[in-house]
C-alpha cells in the first residue's frame, strides 16, 4: 500500500452528492490521498438549471465507478477504510438521498462508523487539506450557487455559529440570473466573471444590499442580492428602451463589484467585531476573481490572514466531506444512526447528524 498510517489517523472515505457533482475522496488526518469527481453539469445546461431527477440519475450511475476510481488512484483497499462520511444536507433531496444510501450501504457492508455531515461547513473544512489545521477561532465565508453563509468557527468539528446568511438569492444564483439577462450561456457565473474583467467596475453604481444604517442592527451580517439583480434588470431595460447598446462588460463589472463589495465588507466587519485574525473563503463562488482580489486587498489592510483554497477545492467535491469527516472522527464525535434522514435545509448549527 502506497500510504502508511500517518500518526495513526483514521482513513476516511467521503461522499458528496448535494447537487450535480458526484464526489468521492479519501483523507487521512489532514492529508488528501485522492479526490475523484464526476459532474453532470453538461446534462443540465440545456435546461438552464439543475433538474434534480436528472442529477439523481447521474449520481446513481456515477457512484460505484467514482468510488472505484478514488480507491484505485489512492492505492487503498475498501477494507482499509476506517470511517465513511457523507453529505446529509443542505442540498437537493434526491441527490442527497443517493449519496446517503451509498454511504449507508458501505457502512453496513464494511461494519464501519458512518458520519452524516453538513455540506456548507465542509466548504470551510476543506481548507485544512490545503493550508493545514485551523489554529484558534476562524471566520468562514462560504459562497456558492445555493449558499451564502458567514460562520464563526471555534472548532470545525464541534462548534460553528452562523452569524449571517442570504435572505433571498445566493451570490452564485444572482450571477446566473444576471448572466441570463446579458444573454450569456448557463451557468452564468464564470461567463459574467470573464466579461467583467474587461469592464469598468465603477461605470454603474448598483445598490449594495442590507448595508443601510437601518439594516445594520438586524442584518449586519446577512446578505441580499435580489434587489441588486432587479436593479441590473431595470438598468438593462432602460438602456434598451432608450435605443442604446447595452455595455455588457461594464454592467457585468459593476454588478460583480457590488457583490464582492458587500461580501467582503460584511465579512471583515464580522472579523473585527469578533476579534478573528483568520478568514477562510470557500464554495463555488469563491472562484470569482473580483471577490478573490477584493478579499485579498481588504484582508491585507485589516491584518487578517486570508485562506482561499485553489478553485478545484471550491466547487463541490468529495475532499471537503472527507476533510470534515476526518475532523469529526478525530474529535471523538458519535457516529450517525444508520437511518438518519437527509435534510435539504440543514441549519449551520448541525455539523453532524
Amino acid at each position: 500500500m502506497a500510504h502508511g498510517h500517518t500518526g495513526g489517523d483514521p482513513l476516511v472515505l467521503g461522499i458528496e452528492t448535494s447537487c450535480d457533482e458526484t464526489g468521492v475522496a479519501l483523507v487521512r488526518g489532514d492529508e488528501l490521498l485522492f479526490d475523484a469527481v464526476a459532474s453532470s453539469m453538461d446534462e443540465h445546461a440545456r435546461y438552464g438549471g439543475i433538474i434534480p431527477e436528472v442529477a439523481s440519475r447521474a449520481h446513481l450511475e456515477a457512484m460505484v465507478p467514482t468510488i472505484r476510481r478514488a480507491l484505485g488512484e489512492a492505492d487503498v483497499d475498501l477494507s482499509e477504510v476506517d470511517a465513511i462520511a457523507v453529505t446529509a444536507g443542505p442540498g437537493l433531496v434526491g441527490p442527497l438521498t443517493i449519496g446517503a444510501s451509498a454511504a449507508k450501504a458501505l457502512a453496513i457492508g464494511l461494519n464501519k462508523p458512518l458520519y452524516g455531515v453538513n455540506h456548507v461547513i465542509g466548504h470551510a473544512a476543506v481548507n485544512q487539506l490545503v493550508d493545514g489545521p485551523f489554529s484558534g477561532r476562524t471566520m468562514a465565508l462560504v459562497v456558492s450557487g445555493g449558499h451564502s453563509s458567514l460562520m464563526l468557527v471555534d472548532d470545525v468539528a464541534t462548534s460553528v455559529t452562523e452569524l449571517g446568511s442570504t435572505l433571498d438569492d445566493a451570490a452564485g444564483e444572482a450571477f446566473d440570473k444576471v448572466g441570463r439577462l446579458l444573454g450569456l450561456p448557463y451557468p452564468g457565473g464564470p461567463h459574467v466573471d470573464r466579461l467583467a474583467r474587461g469592464g469598468d467596475p465603477e461605470a454603474i453604481r448598483f445598490p449594495r444590499g442590507l448595508t443601510a444604517a437601518k439594516d445594520q442592527a438586524k442584518h449586519a451580517y446577512d446578505f441580499s442580492f435580489s434587489g441588486l439583480k432587479t436593479a441590473v434588470a431595470r438598468w438593462i431595460e432602460a438602456c434598451v428602451d432608450a435605443g442604446r447598446e447595452v455595455p455588457a462588460a461594464d454592467v457585468a463589472a459593476s454588478f460583480a463589484a457590488a457583490v464582492a463589495d458587500v461580501l467582503t465588507a460584511k465579512t471583515i466587519a464580522a472579523c473585527r467585531r469578533h476579534d478573528v485574525a483568520t478568514l477562510v473563503v470557500g464554495g463555488g463562488f469563491s472562484a470569482n476573481s473580483q471577490l478573490r482580489e477584493l478579499a485579498a486587498t481588504r484582508c491585507a489592510e485589516a491584518g487578517i490572514d486570508l485562506r482561499i483554497p485553489p478553485i478545484r477545492y471550491c466547487t463541490d467535491n468529495g475532499a471537503m466531506i472527507a476533510a470534515l469527516g476526518s475532523a469529526v472522527v478525530r474529535a471523538g464525535a458519535a457516529p450517525s444512526d444508520l437511518d438518519f434522514p437527509v435534510d435539504s435545509s440543514m441549519p449551520m448549527a448541525t455539523i453532524t447528524v
